[in-house]
């Protein structure tokens, strides 16, 4: 765990408002995500504290890696969900996650798909893509502060 598990009392950093607590938490502590949009969330909270066995164990085994190493893991900054659905056992979600690049900010875009099996959704597989942010002066900040990017990390 990183020296940002002190945030945990903070909102929860998957952008939905709630303390840490009451939003991710429970499902980094085994509660199954009732919805794709909800696994999503955790697994990118789960990025951002670093919780690699969290994230096997919401991959769906059909695809999971035998490993992962999140030591070179990017500075997450926000999450903004853009679609997500969910029919009987499968599920999409489609997001952008914000990080820190150097000086600037980059972003990871993809449409992830999810299946149910034994009551519990799993992450399968995305198509992504990446690309440097451009963010203009009295933009929001990419950094998630609500702030305008002047006023906040330019």
């Amino acid at each position: 765990m990183t020296d940002r598990a002190s945030d945990k009392q903070q909102r929860c950093p998957c952008g939905s408002g709630e303390a840490y607590h009451a939003c991710c938490q429970p499902m980094h502590q085994g509660r199954p995500a009732p919805t794709p949009e909800a696994l999503m969330r955790s697994r990118y909270c789960a990025f951002v504290y670093r919780l690699a066995d969290y994230l096997l164990e919401t991959w769906h085994e059909s695809t999971r890696p035998q490993s992962l190493d999140l030591e070179h893991s990017p500075d997450w900054s926000s999450l903004s969900i853009l679609d997500t659905s969910a029919r009987g056992d499968s599920g999409t979600v489609h997001f952008r996650a914000v990080y820190r690049l150097g000086n600037g900010w980059g972003y990871l875009e993809e449409a992830s798909i999810f299946r149910m099996a034994e009551g519990r959704w799993y992450y399968v597989s995305g198509e992504t893509t990446e690309g440097q942010l451009k963010s203009g002066r009295n933009e929001p900040c990419p950094c998630g502060s609500g702030k305008k990017y002047k006023a906040c990390c330019l």
